[in-house]
C-alpha cells in the first residue's frame, strides 16, 4: 500500500508520521508533500529518510491509494481532485467536506460503516472537539437515546496548531521577563487566561466552532440529537477537555453508565471522586483514548447526566482518526 501524507511538516503530519510508525499498517511506500517552503525537508520512517515534494496540479498522486490531509480547508478544496485523479482516497482532516452530502463524516468508534462508501473517494475527518465528545456520546446512546447536550469546550493551544503552541510558550516566557507578551494567532493573551471565542463568530453570536459541534455530532451519530456548545480557549499545551451534560429518552443510572463507558472500545474510563481520580489534559497528552470521569446524575432533571472528557487533540482528536480510518479500509 502506497500512503501520501499532506502537510507532512506541520503538527499533525508529524503526528501522523509517528502513528504510522508505530501501527501494523503495511505501508510499502510513504510520500510527504507539503507547501514550497517545507519542500525539500527529510523525515525518517521506518528505517528510510523520505524527503517532502512540493504539493502541485500534477500527476504525483497516481499510484497512491490513500492520502492523509493535513493542511488547511483552502489546500483541500483546490487539490481534491489532483489527489483523487487516479483513484487515491483523501482522508481529510479539515474542515473543507465534513458537511456535503456525499462525503462521510467518520469516527471509526461510532459510524465505521459510513467509510466504506465514499462517492467522491473523500472521507471527511470531524472537528476535534466533536471526536472525543461522540466516542464519549455513543456508548450512552447505546442504552437509550440522547435528545440534547450542553457542552462546554476547554482547547488546548495545540488546537491552533504547532504556531499556537509555540505562542504560549512564548508569552510565558515574555512575561516571566517582564516582556509584554506576543499576541497574534490568538485574538487576546492567552498565558493566564482564558477566551471564550474560537473560530468565527456567526450571525446566531455561535462561533463556528460551536456549530461544528451541533451539525457534525448529528451527522456522524445520524440522529436528531441537538448541541449546545460554548468553546473556550485555554492555556494549555495540548490536549481538550469537554464539561458535557446529557438528556436521555430514559433514565439511566450512574452505574450502567459508568459500565457502559468501560466497556466501550475507544474510552478508559478514570472516575473515581473519593481518590481524586478523573483525566486531565496534563496526563494524557500524548495518549490515544478518550478520558472519561466525573459521571454523576444531573440535579435538574431525573434523565440528565453529567460527565467530563479529555482527549489528545493531535491525536484522537485528529491524525489518530485519520489513521483509524485508514485501517477501516485497509483491513475491511
Amino acid at each position: 500500500m502506497t500512503i501520501a501524507i499532506v502537510g507532512a511538516s506541520g503538527a499533525v503530519g508529524q503526528e501522523f508520521l509517528n502513528i504510522l510508525q508505530s501501527r501494523p499498517l503495511p505501508v510499502d511506500e510513504l510520500r510527504l508533500f507539503g507547501s514550497a517552503r517545507s519542500a525539500g525537508r527529510k523525515y525518517a520512517f521506518r528505517g528510510r529518510e523520505i524527503v517532502v515534494e512540493e504539493l502541485c496540479h500534477n500527476d504525483a498522486f497516481r499510484g497512491v491509494d490513500v492520502a492523509l490531509v493535513s493542511a488547511g480547508a483552502g489546500v483541500s478544496r483546490e487539490y481534491a481532485e489532483t489527489i483523487t485523479r487516479h483513484g487515491a482516497v483523501m482522508i481529510d482532516n479539515s474542515s473543507a467536506f465534513r458537511m456535503d452530502d456525499d462525503v462521510p463524516l467518520v469516527v471509526p468508534e461510532v459510524n465505521p460503516d459510513d467509510a466504506l462508501s465514499a462517492p467522491r473517494r473523500i472521507i471527511a475527518n470531524p472537528n476535534c472537539t466533536t471526536i472525543q465528545m461522540v466516542v464519549a456520546l455513543a456508548a450512552i446512546e447505546r442504552l437509550s437515546h440522547i435528545r440534547r447536550v450542553h457542552v462546554a469546550t476547554y482547547q488546548s493551544a495545540s488546537g491552533a496548531g504547532a504556531h499556537g503552541i509555540y505562542e504560549l510558550e512564548q508569552q510565558h516566557r515574555q512575561i516571566v521577563a517582564g516582556e509584554t507578551p506576543t499576541v497574534d494567532k490568538f485574538a487576546y493573551q492567552l498565558a493566564y487566561n482564558l477566551i471564550p471565542h474560537i473560530d468565527i463568530f456567526m450571525d446566531n453570536d455561535y462561533t463556528k466552532e460551536e456549530m461544528k459541534m451541533f451539525n457534525e455530532t448529528r451527522k456522524i451519530m445520524h440522529s436528531d440529537i441537538k448541541v449546545s456548545a460554548t468553546c473556550v480557549r485555554v492555556p494549555v499545551l495540548r490536549a481538550h477537555s469537554e464539561a458535557v451534560w446529557v438528556e436521555t429518552e430514559r433514565e439511566l443510572s450512574v452505574e450502567e453508565v459508568r459500565r457502559a463507558f468501560s466497556e466501550s472500545r475507544g474510552i478508559v474510563l478514570v472516575d473515581d471522586p473519593a481518590a481524586k481520580k478523573y483525566p486531565m489534559p496534563l496526563f494524557v497528552s500524548g495518549d490515544d483514548p478518550v478520558y472519561v470521569g466525573r459521571i454523576r446524575k444531573d440535579l435538574t432533571s431525573p434523565n440528565g447526566l453529567s460527565f467530563w472528557c479529555v482527549a489528545d487533540q493531535i491525536r484522537k482528536g485528529a491524525a489518530l482518526n485519520a489513521v483509524q480510518i485508514l485501517e477501516l479500509l485497509s483491513f475491511s
